[in-house]
């Protein structure tokens, strides 16, 4: 096994997370590193504060991985006076590279709500609010049977005919093609003015839109005809396996009181409470969420039946309006570091795992401190209004 250079693991992460899904306002990648340093100890954590690049130096870590950005917007200066730039200053000088996987590690499976629906033990999962999976084509030719499976061959090496784990996937019929070819026509089959008959075989495949320029110039480059038929049709659009918030099901119906209990008991411990709106003894079974603030999927949770919906950060204004509706679900509001905390450990194992399967090995930790700003609540010590 290798030791991997930074720019191997960011290409191994940007794999993962892919940075053209994060959000227009978003900033992540790297923020601090050279591309060719060795990384051999990768920490994980949710923020890049202080506490976690001690840490970092501590432990004596190569890089840190972090769910959210130092620097989210513009800044005129990283000086050391400032507690971002003493941030950068204590990277540098430790050779230790930063980098950013934010809105891009929300959306996708294994991302941040992903691993909070498999924290509270969630079975039939799926987006909340579901991308559009990336826009396929069809396209439909039609080929003397002699010639069918050279021209599958070159449609596959171009980029057509790939379903998940499986490649060259073609549909393939047969019947009878006819053409007339013109005096100035060169036919590969007949002669010019004679109407041909030709047993063909019709092959179907479906191929990413992205690459419907480099696929039909294969098709033309392998199709023994001098102007081969084809159609191309333009799929309709599917929701893809990526998405804000998550949506699934308990294994048994509980009352909101116990599930509120459990989704406490999934995450890790900090000063702040989770907060609960509805009634108490509401049974629950399909659970919406979302990791961090996740205020502008409330009325989704509640469009798609959701008995609960967990997230963070939720305002007063929002949440009294969603239960102006007879049958809104109910809320948990948790603290908005420890949802997010429940992707670290899978996020270093798959990386960890996919640098193995490549021959590269690194150490991976998730950090455990608390960085959660919140320090303490005092509870009230009446219900009722003084």
């Amino acid at each position: 096994m290798s030791t991997p250079r930074l720019h191997e693991i960011i290409s191994t992460l940007d794999d993962l997370y892919d940075p053209s899904w994060a959000d227009d306002w978003d900033a992540v990648g790297t923020v601090v590193g050279d591309p060719d340093d060795s990384v051999s100890k990768v920490l994980f954590a949710v923020d890049p504060v202080r506490a976690v690049v001690d840490e970092a130096i501590d432990w004596g870590a190569d890089l840190i991985v972090t769910h959210h950005p130092l620097l989210l917007r513009g800044v005129n200066s990283v000086a050391a006076t400032t507690p971002k730039g003493k941030v950068v200053h204590s990277l540098i000088r430790s050779g230790i590279a930063l980098h950013t996987c934010h809105t891009n590690a929300d959306s996708p499976p294994g991302g941040v709500s992903a691993a909070m629906a498999d924290a509270f033990g969630l079975a039939d999962v799926s987006p909340l609010d579901a991308d559009a999976a990336d826009p396929l084509d069809k396209v439909v030719t039609f080929v003397p049977h002699a010639n069918a499976q050279q021209v599958v061959d070159a449609l596959a090496a171009a980029g057509a005919g790939s379903i998940g784990e499986y490649d060259r996937c073609h549909f393939a019929s047969s019947g009878t093609g006819s053409f007339r070819p013109s005096a100035a026509a060169n036919p590969t089959i007949g002669v010019s003015g004679r109407i041909e008959e030709v047993p063909e075989t019709r092959l179907e495949m479906i191929l990413p839109r992205a690459g419907r320029t480099q696929v039909l110039a294969a098709l033309r480059a392998a199709h023994p005809y001098e102007e081969p038929a084809f159609d191309l049709f333009e799929l309709a659009e599917m929701p893809g396996d990526r998405g804000s918030g998550r949506v699934g099901v308990l294994p048994e119906p509980m009352p909101l009181r116990d599930f509120a209990a459990r989704v406490v008991d999934a995450l890790p411990a900090t000063s702040s409470v989770a907060r609960v709106a509805g009634d108490p003894e509401r049974l629950v079974r399909t659970v919406a969420l979302c990791g961090g603030a996740g205020d502008f999927l409330l009325d989704r949770a509640r469009s798609v039946g959701a008995d609960v919906y967990v997230t963070s950060d939720l305002r007063h204004h929002p949440v009294s309006e969603l239960h102006e509706h007879d049958e809104a679900p109910a809320v948990v509001d948790v603290p908005h570091w420890s949802a997010e905390w429940t992707w670290l450990p899978g996020a270093a194992r798959t990386l960890a795992d996919r640098l193995s399967a490549e021959g590269a090995t690194v150490e991976t930790r998730v950090s455990r401190v608390v960085t959660d700003p919140w320090a303490m609540y005092v509870p009230w010590s009446s219900t009722e209004p003084s």
